[in-house]
C-alpha cells in the first residue's frame, strides 16, 4: 500500500512492517500505540523503523493511519484534560493584582 509520511511516499506492506519489528524490544508506551504481533509498541517507534527517518520528521497521525490502513490496531492515547481555573472573587483577584504587603 502507498502512503506518505513526512512528505515522503512509502509502498508499505503488512508483512514488510511484521518483518521489520521482529526481533526489536518494545520501548515503553507513553502515547499512542500499535499492537504488532503480541507487542504494543510506540507509534513513533515503529515509524522510526520503517521509514528509516527521525521521530522529529514524522507525527504519531501519518504514521497511525499508515498502520491502521494496513491492518494494524492501533490505541490513540487520550488527551489529559486540563484542570478548571478557579473562579475568583473580585476581593481576590485585586488582591492577587495588589501582591503581598511589604515586609517593614
Amino acid at each position: 500500500m502507498r502512503c506518505v509520511i513526512a512528505r515522503f511516499p512509502f509502498d508499505l506492506v503488512k508483512s514488510d512492517v511484521q518483518a521489520s519489528m521482529k526481533g526489536i524490544k518494545p520501548e515503553p508506551v507513553t502515547g499512542d500505540s500499535v499492537k504488532i504481533g503480541r507487542r504494543a509498541y510506540p507509534v513513533k517507534q515503529v515509524g522510526e523503523v520503517i521509514t528509516r527517518q527521525d521521530r522529529r520528521d514524522f507525527t504519531a497521525g501519518e504514521v497511525t493511519r499508515a498502520l491502521t490502513r494496513l491492518g494494524f490496531t492501533c490505541d490513540v492515547a487520550a488527551p489529559t484534560p486540563v484542570p478548571a481555573a478557579r473562579k475568583l472573587s473580585p476581593m481576590q483577584t485585586a488582591s492577587a493584582l495588589l501582591g503581598a504587603p511589604a515586609a517593614a
